[in-house]
């Protein structure tokens, strides 16, 4: 089974609480605050398996944890860290937010990347001791974990591929270029699921060629099994477009590529404009100086693409075909790398889950929200730049409009989780 797009529940670990306790020991007088630091939560790292080509290990397993660090103990005993969980992706696995589909990360430009970060371990109280608080009684709890769903998508990283209509020999191509062994059979959807074949070239670079399972018309609006794989084809830098150019199913050769162009344009405009080359395959089974076979090569002329005869049966052309590929990637660009669409900000304060309520007690208004306890675990409230960025947050992430909304007036106390201020804006 072929799995290429899924929703996954990922979470990191919490960190450790910091401890409360005092020196004690025999002949020691005033020990003072010894309580240990709690130890770090782990984090969700994804790391691309280069084995994978497909999602099917997330079938049966949607919901990944990571281990919580230690609480911290006496005697600055600090708590352990927690295991960090590790995620086998294929590479070109995009990382979506599962909210709004926006892309997290592409899979296709590092070997792992961090999706979840783990809390930080919470400070014991012999960090906040001081000249005139010598007896802290109190420690520090530890963060919570960044939590999502994640949707992961697979766009394979082929550079070239082979399109066209069930049954016009894209597999059987594809086996005769490659040591890529598909199934082949006479009858239409053989190929159930993308293949990939690595070419090689004689005294040049190979490159990674799939034949993607046939479209039909329709295809674009969820037809037939295209639609289910047009994706793999977005990252593509050459398509190779076959066709029968015996017409052995009854079926034109200019109609089948008007078709096929068409379902591209319907799913993508950017991926219609794609370079392509036209593969007339099964030319040992058509007559060459026919009407229609000119015909078609007016047609091919026309739209400004190359055209190659080639019998997948035979091997005729099979040679040319690979040096006219070889050749066009050269001039082409790279492979398509997805931008994060989602900020590091964003990140941290986990997208969808920005809510806060504000209450006022006793004159003081209260603001709690899960998302900024833990934002406020990373914030160094004795860096100035750290600082700034805090205040620029409450406001970016409507913070300040709730306290408005609430009543709150210039010169009234807020109280963030115990850090009190006099608003000002």
């Amino acid at each position: 089974m072929f799995i290429d797009n899924i929703k996954i529940y990922i979470k990191a670990g919490d960190g450790g609480n910091g401890a409360i306790a005092f020196h004690r020991e025999k002949y020691v007088s005033e020990g003072g605050p010894d309580g240990g630091d709690g130890g770090h939560g782990g984090n969700i790292i994804f790391k691309v398996d280069e084995g994978a080509n497909t999602l099917l290990a997330f079938r049966y397993k949607r919901k990944f944890v990571a281990e919580n660090g230690e609480n911290g103990m006496g005697g600055k005993k600090h708590g352990k860290s927690g295991k960090d969980t590790v995620i086998l992706v294929p590479r070109g696995t995009l990382i979506r937010n599962a909210s709004d589909g926006r892309i997290i990360f592409d899979m296709a430009s590092a070997d792992e990347f961090v999706v979840c970060k783990g809390g930080r371990g919470g400070f014991g109280n012999r960090h906040f001791a001081t000249p005139t608080r010598q007896i802290p009684r109190f420690a520090k709890n530890g963060t919570k974990g960044e939590e999502r769903e994640v949707l992961l998508e697979l766009k394979m990283l082929a550079e070239v591929g082979l399109v066209g209509f069930p049954n016009v020999g894209k597999s059987s191509i594809l086996s005769r270029i490659s040591a890529a062994k598909p199934k082949i059979a006479n009858y239409h959807f053989t190929t159930l699921s993308p293949n990939l074949g690595m070419v090689s070239v004689a005294g040049g670079r190979g490159f990674l060629a799939a034949d993607i399972p046939g479209l039909i018309e329709g295809a674009s609006m969820g037809l037939g099994l295209g639609h289910a794989f047009l994706r793999h084809v977005d990252r593509c830098r050459l398509l190779l477009h076959v066709v029968d150019i015996s017409s052995q199913d009854g079926r034109s050769p200019i109609e089948d590529i008007t078709a096929i162009d068409a379902e591209l344009r319907g799913y993508s405009e950017e991926l219609s404009k794609r370079p392509q080359i036209v593969v007339a395959n099964k030319v040992d089974c058509a007559y060459r100086e026919s009407d229609e076979i000119k015909a078609f090569c007016e047609h091919v002329k026309s739209l400004g693409r190359e055209l190659v005869f080639v019998s997948a049966v035979t091997g005729e052309g099979l040679d040319e075909l690979v040096r006219l590929t070889s050749r066009a990637l050269s001039e082409l660009p790279p492979i398509t790398v997805w931008e994060p669409e989602v900020s590091e900000d964003e990140n941290l304060l986990l997208v969808g889950d920005t809510e806060v309520t504000v209450t006022r007690k006793n004159g003081v208004y209260e603001v709690e929200g899960e998302w900024l306890y833990n934002f406020m675990g990373r914030i160094n409230f004795s860096d100035r730049e750290s600082l700034a960025y805090f205040q620029r947050s409450l406001i970016k992430f409507g913070v300040i409009d709730r306290l408005k909304e609430a009543g709150v007036k210039e010169g009234d106390t807020v109280s963030i989780f115990g850090l009190e201020f006099d608003f000002v804006f």
